[in-house]
This record gives C-alpha cells, structure tokens and sequence, in this order.
C-alpha cells in the first residue's frame, strides 16, 4: 500500500515536470513570437519613415551613406531639433495623462519653433 502511493507520487512529480517543461517551452515560443514582431514592427517603421523622409527630400536619395550622416548631423542632431523633439515628447505626456484635452486643440506651441520646423537658424 505504501509503495502504490509512493508510485502515484512519483508519477504525479514525473507528470508536474512534463507541464513544467512543456510550459517552459510554450514560454521560449511566445518570447521568440513577441521578438519577431517587434523587429517587424521596427522594420516596418523604418520604412515608413525614410520613406516619407525621401518624399520631402527627394534629393537625399542619391547621397552616399556618409554623405547623409554628415547631413542628419547638421540639420537634426542640433540643439534646435532636440527642443523641437522634447515639445512633442512633452505634448504626447500631456495628452497622454489628459485624454480629453487633444494636443492640436491646445493651441499652444511648446517646442519652442513657433509652429514652424525649420524656420530658425541654428
């Protein structure tokens, strides 16, 4: 009697470890699914960027890859561009913690550019 109910543990312990590994594996699975989509998500954003970056800069097209670091180097990477970016980081946080208040409904302009991107001088 004692040695059936020893068997039936073992077994239960042999059978909880199948679970854990199989779940253990399912685990591996979806992390390795959620990467993959990232990375597609990524990819696709990517491409959608450079591509409208390429439709208002047509002219970038033909620039060799140093050519355009050089260019994103001095017209993005400024001091200008980096308040313009911390405007719209700071109006997303705020639409964000405000969902009724829209960030085009405030009227006010908080990256500092008065409405226009690329009208300073750096």
């Amino acid at each position: 009697m004692a040695t059936e109910k020893i068997e039936t543990i073992n077994a239960e312990i042999e059978k909880t470890k199948t679970e854990i590994r199989q779940l253990e594996n399912r685990q591996k699975q979806l992390i390795q699914k959620q990467k993959e989509q990232e990375r597609k998500d990524r990819t696709r954003r990517l491409c959608q960027r450079m591509g409208l970056f390429e439709s208002m800069l047509p002219d970038a097209v033909n620039l060799s890859d140093e050519q355009f670091k050089s260019f994103l180097e001095k017209t993005i990477a400024t001091e200008h561009s980096r308040r313009i970016l911390d405007g719209l980081r700071a109006r997303d946080a705020k639409t964000a913690a405000n969902p009724t208040h829209t960030a085009q409904g405030s009227g006010a302009d908080e990256s500092g550019d008065g409405g226009n991107v690329g009208s300073a001088a750096v």
